[in-house]
C-alpha cells in the first residue's frame, strides 16, 4: 500500500500538495512529526531580496554597497527560492527557514526584515500575517516556522526587539500555536486546532516562551560540491543524537565563509540558481535512499533551494511510504 506515492503522481503543479498532510493514511496520524519526512524551504524569503538594499554579507563586500554592479553579484548568489511564500505553501512546503535581520538605521526600533546577502523588501510581520491566513484556510496542514540568525541587532535593544517579536507571534497565531511541552502528531494537532509550530533562536539568557520552541538544528554540508554535502549529511545522521526532536537535513550548496566566496560572487555568468540546478538531481537521488522514523540514520525535515523544481516536494513526501511498510 503506497498511499503517499499514489498521491504524489502527477501533482507537481503550484498547488498539487496543498493538503498532503491531511491526506496521509491513518497509520501515520499518531506518529510524532519529527518521525515523518517533511519538505522544507532553505532561506525561504530570498525570493523577496531587494537589490537596492545595502549588502549584509559577505563582510568583504559590505563596503561596496553603493555599487549597483556589486549588489547585483551578491543578489545572484543569494536568491535560493523562485516562488513566494504562499506558492511554497501551496506546493507542499511545511518547514520554513526564516533568517531575520534588522536594517541599519531603520527609523522603526522594532521592525525586522529577512536577509540573505541582502535584505528583503517585505518586513517580518507582513509575511507572518500571510502565513497565518494560509494556515487558517488549511487547518490540517502543520507549519513549522524557524526564525533564526537575527543579524544586526544591538545588545542594547535585543531584549526589546525579541520581546516585541514574541508578543506579535503569540497575538497573531494565538490558539493556533502548538505548545512546546507536548509531542506534536497530526491527530493531536488536528484535535486541538493547533497547526503552527514556531521555533526561535533565543539570545543567551532569554527566558523561553512555553509556546515557542528553541532553535532547530540544521545539518548541512557547508560545501559547493554535492558529493561532499551527501557525505557530511550521512555522517551527521550516523553520529548525532536526534531522538524526539525536530531536525533538518539541508541539501543546499554553501559558499565558503572566507575570501574564497568572492571568487564565486564576481564570476561573470554563474549564479546560485544555476549551480543548484546542476546539483539538485544528484541530491534528490540521495533523498530517495533515506528513511523517516525514530531509528538510527532516519531523516525528518529535508530542506532545499529551488523547492519548486525537480519533484523535490513529492520525493520527500514519498519517503513516508516506508513507514507504512514497517
Amino acid at each position: 500500500m503506497a498511499v503517499a506515492a499514489d498521491q504524489a503522481e502527477g501533482r507537481e503543479g503550484k498547488s498539487g500538495f496543498s493538503n498532503w498532510m491531511s491526506e496521509l493514511p491513518d497509520q501515520l496520524h499518531d506518529i510524532p512529526l519529527w518521525n515523518l519526512a517533511i519538505p522544507g524551504s532553505h532561506d525561504a524569503m530570498s525570493y523577496d531580496l531587494d537589490i537596492k538594499s545595502s549588502i549584509m554579507e559577505p563582510d568583504q563586500l559590505i563596503c561596496f554597497s553603493s555599487l549597483a554592479c556589486v549588489r547585483q553579484k551578491v543578489y545572484n548568489w543569494s536568491v535560493t527560492q523562485e516562488v513566494n511564500i504562499t506558492e511554497q505553501l501551496d506546493a507542499g512546503i511545511r518547514y520554513f527557514d526564516l533568517r531575520i535581520a534588522r536594517k541599519p538605521n531603520d527609523s522603526d526600533p522594532t521592525r525586522l526584515y529577512f536577509a540573505h546577502g541582502l535584505y528583503t523588501r517585505t518586513d517580518v510581520e507582513t509575511v507572518l500575517k500571510e502565513i497565518k491566513d494560509w494556515a487558517k484556510g488549511h487547518p490540517k496542514e502543520i507549519l513549522i516556522l524557524a526564525l533564526s540568525h537575527f543579524h544586526g541587532i544591538d545588545k542594547s535593544v535585543e531584549k526589546e526587539i525579541y520581546g516585541h517579536l514574541i508578543k506579535f507571534i503569540k497575538d497573531l497565531f494565538g490558539a493556533k500555536l502548538f505548545p512546546t511541552k507536548e509531542t506534536p502528531t497530526l491527530k493531536l494537532c488536528w484535535e486541538s486546532g493547533r497547526n503552527v509550530i514556531v521555533s526561535l533562536e533565543y539570545p543567551r539568557g532569554q527566558e523561553h516562551d512555553p509556546d515557542i520552541r528553541g532553535g532547530i538544528t540544521y545539518y548541512y554540508g557547508n560545501s559547493m560540491y554535492p558529493e561532499e554535502i551527501k557525505s557530511k549529511l550521512d555522517h551527521y545522521l550516523t553520529d548525532e543524537k536526534r531522538y524526539n526532536i525536530f531536525f533538518i537535513c539541508g541539501l543546499n550548496l554553501t559558499l565558503p565563509d572566507d575570501i574564497k566566496a568572492v571568487k564565486y560572487i564576481i564570476s561573470l555568468s554563474a549564479t546560485l540558481v544555476k549551480a543548484t540546478e546542476k546539483s539538485l538531481p544528484s541530491m534528490l537521488e540521495w533523498v530517495k535512499k533515506q528513511t523517516p522514523g525514530d531509528g538510527e540514520k532516519c531523516v525528518n525535515i529535508i530542506a532545499s533551494d529551488l523547492v519548486n523544481r525537480d519533484d523535490f516536494v513529492s520525493t520527500v513526501i514519498k519517503l513516508n511510504d516506508k513507514l507504512l511498510k514497517t
